[in-house]
């Protein structure tokens, strides 16, 4: 679904009833959509709004469970090592603590900042503006937590820790036995239901529904 809009009806549209392609900025007017319609760019077919059935419940429950993965991701341990008889285990927070100890407190805070209190911050924020939605409360402020999360969208780096992981396990392969631990399992669980939110949370939609008081979930 399209409707680019001609300079004549420009001046008798409502500001309101406008949208700007966020690729190429066409300007178009907005429609009323059905269940799992959308309307694309006529230009260059970038997605431009979409409505999608029980998108907040669906959302919430994806960001409940990122939220509860979220601890044991964190702080159960990750890799066991064995070398030469001594056995030691780590996890996300154990890297923190050990760069901190080392001496590399600038890069402590920066692991700190974004493989943990920055993706935390984004749940929370996201779990308020999806909350603020299905019970129609709050919305000003879920205005500004949205603003909020879509600024730290670019600042939450747990695929690049996860890689970072994996590079380790392959390293350490040959020179030490390593056992995986439960931490992993739940940091790779994590990253597959953020992402999983990340596409079901669709921003558009959301904007739309905090503008709109009467519209329903």
């Amino acid at each position: 679904m399209s409707n680019s809009v001609n300079k004549d009806s420009l001046t008798k549209t409502p500001l309101s009833k406008l949208i700007v392609c966020s690729e190429c900025d066409l300007l178009m007017t907005s429609t009323h959509l059905a269940q799992d319609q959308r309307i694309d760019c006529s230009r260059c077919g970038a997605e431009l709004q979409v409505y999608r059935y029980n998108m907040i419940q669906r959302a919430l429950a994806l960001t409940l469970t990122a939220l509860i993965l979220f601890i044991p991701a964190n702080f159960l341990s990750i890799l066991f090592l064995n070398l030469l008889g001594q056995k030691r285990e780590a996890s996300v927070w154990d890297s923190v603590k050990g760069l901190y100890e080392s001496g590399m407190h600038a890069i402590s805070f920066i692991v700190l900042l974004c493989g943990f209190a920055i993706p935390l911050c984004k749940l929370f924020c996201q779990l308020y503006v999806l909350l603020a939605l299905y019970f129609n409360k709050g919305r000003p402020v879920a205005i500004v937590f949205f603003k909020a999360y879509q600024q730290m969208k670019e600042w939450g780096m747990l695929e690049i820790y996860l890689f970072g992981i994996l590079v380790s396990i392959v390293k350490l392969h040959g020179m030490a036995e390593l056992h995986l631990g439960m931490g992993l399992a739940c940091f790779m669980m994590l990253i597959f239901v953020q992402v999983w939110l990340e596409l079901v949370m669709n921003p558009s939609q959301i904007w739309f529904l905090l503008g709109n008081k009467s519209h329903g979930n």
